[in-house]
């Protein structure tokens, strides 16, 4: 089915709502808020409109154009005279340009025509150059504006409460959805998003609610509960307590979401963020990270212990291991199209994919890496993982300077939660807007704390922000 008419009329309206948001809330509070309503609600893939030159706007890139039009207010104008929009590292604003532009590149060596049997695919032109830059162009706005907007204690505070508070809020549509199956995408928007059976698991029904799949439903539920737990272990009196309760809560969603990874990750995280240092959470998530980024390069180089891992996962769950055997056998099959243009990818048009000469169907990709990396080539991925573990390994690498210059207790975590988004992102693409938003969070943080000088912001800063530090504390 189709999406219906109300479906395009939310998304139409998208950019009014959002400008709105801009004029009522102060800048960070708008800004968490167009990214959290826009995430969670809007209606998924296939509602888009697909203009000329521009990528498919939908539920990641209108509001992402939206919050760039807000850019331009005199409120963000003010804002941006005092506070960076871009990372100051030299290197780091070298991969971001990489990033941005490496598809112009990919589309130069892409101008061919590709026939597998009864499939044909377009070479790639100037209007699939433009695209493409505006594609990667939006999918940082979230990280460059967190980078800008979210650099203090109190606005990483703040970000946390938002992940619970609105964990909480999408809590309510996932358990009617539990007991009922995922229907409201499709009551509301008139269409399902994905293959239904893959909602049945363990005897009953994971929840989809308003985004692509089970699985992501799942994960936002764990950051969120892990987000609760952190303001839990790090607040105290009334606050703590209700922190408690909501980290409880959200667990007790996650186990009924029915999904093995996201509990996974959630039984890893908790022990950690609960019962670490900061010094030794941040050396757990770069040692997460360096894993996630050093897979692609094993299994690229035929290095990965494939066999130790499906044996182990067979003990596990031979259902498990089937799957993992599955998936790794589609990356081999994908890897071995993106090394015929390793460096620059194939590009668009499913030009990186695999396709049966007889049926045209495509080899599925489910890890966001060999998309990626099918799509951009090894340059363009590479800078992609680079930044979203640049502020992790910036804050590995740098934390003595750091902890000196005061860094929130808070970062430990936050680095927690993106490496394990990161390592995330090798089964599923799991990248959304929330994982950018995590990125430039922590990234402007440590800028921020080595520009300021040590323990300078004191309890000026703190009065500062108390003002719109109280509405969500009022709930978390």
């Amino acid at each position: 089915m189709d999406p219906n008419t109300f479906a395009y009329l939310i998304l139409g309206l998208w950019p009014l709502i959002g400008i709105g948001l801009f004029q009522w809330l102060p800048p960070a509070r708008a800004f968490l808020a167009n990214l959290f309503l826009s995430y969670l609600f809007l209606p998924p893939f296939p509602t888009q409109f697909d203009l000329p030159l521009l990528p498919p706007l939908d539920k990641d890139t209108l509001p992402a154009f939206t919050m760039l039009a807000a850019l331009l207010s005199a409120r963000m104008r003010d804002h941006l005279a005092q506070h960076p929009l871009l990372p100051q590292s030299v290197v780091l604003r070298m991969v971001l340009l990489i990033f941005v532009l490496s598809p112009v590149l990919t589309v130069i060596v892409n101008t061919d025509a590709q026939f597998t049997g009864r499939v044909g695919l377009p070479g790639l032109g100037l209007r699939d150059a433009i695209s493409l830059v505006l594609t990667r162009l939006v999918m940082v706005v979230p990280m460059v504006m967190a980078y800008s907007l979210l650099r203090r204690e109190d606005d990483l505070r703040e970000m946390l409460m938002a992940f619970a508070l609105f964990g909480l809020i999408y809590s309510l549509p996932m358990l009617v959805e539990i007991r009922l199956s995922p229907q409201l995408n499709n009551w509301i928007y008139g269409f399902y998003q994905h293959l239904f059976d893959q909602a049945i698991r363990f005897g009953g029904f994971r929840p989809v609610v308003f985004l692509y799949h089970g699985i992501w439903v799942a994960f936002f539920t764990m950051t969120a509960m892990v987000a609760a737990a952190t303001l839990a272990r790090h607040q105290s009196g009334p606050q703590r307590a209700r922190a408690i309760v909501v980290s409880l809560y959200l667990f007790a969603v996650l186990v009924l979401c029915k999904s093995v990874g996201a509990l996974l990750f959630a039984l890893l995280l908790l022990p950690l963020v609960l019962g670490l240092s900061v010094r030794l959470q941040v050396a757990v998530a770069t040692t997460v990270a360096l894993v996630a980024l050093a897979y692609p390069l094993l299994k690229g180089a035929g290095l990965l212990p494939e066999q130790a891992l499906l044996d182990l996962f067979s003990r596990i769950s031979p259902e498990r291991a089937a799957s993992l055997q599955f998936r790794l056998n589609n990356e081999a099959i994908l890897l071995e199209r993106a090394n015929e243009r390793p460096l620059l990818g194939w590009g668009s048009w499913g030009r990186n994919q695999v396709f049966n000469p007889i049926t045209g169907r495509e080899t599925i990709s489910d890890g966001r890496w060999i998309i990626a990396l099918g799509f951009y080539g090894w340059l363009g991925f590479g800078a992609e993982m680079l930044l979203l573990a640049a502020p992790i390994l910036v804050l590995f690498w740098r934390f003595g300077a750091l902890q000196a210059a005061g860094i929130s207790p808070l970062s430990g975590a936050i680095a927690l939660t993106l490496a394990i988004n990161i390592l995330d992102l090798l089964p599923n693409a799991t990248l959304t807007p929330l994982t950018w938003l995590l990125t430039g969070a922590l990234l402007g943080h440590c800028e921020h704390i080595t520009q300021r000088g040590p323990r300078a912001e004191g309890s000026a800063s703190a009065a500062q922000h108390e003002p719109r530090k109280k509405g969500l504390q009022s709930v978390i």
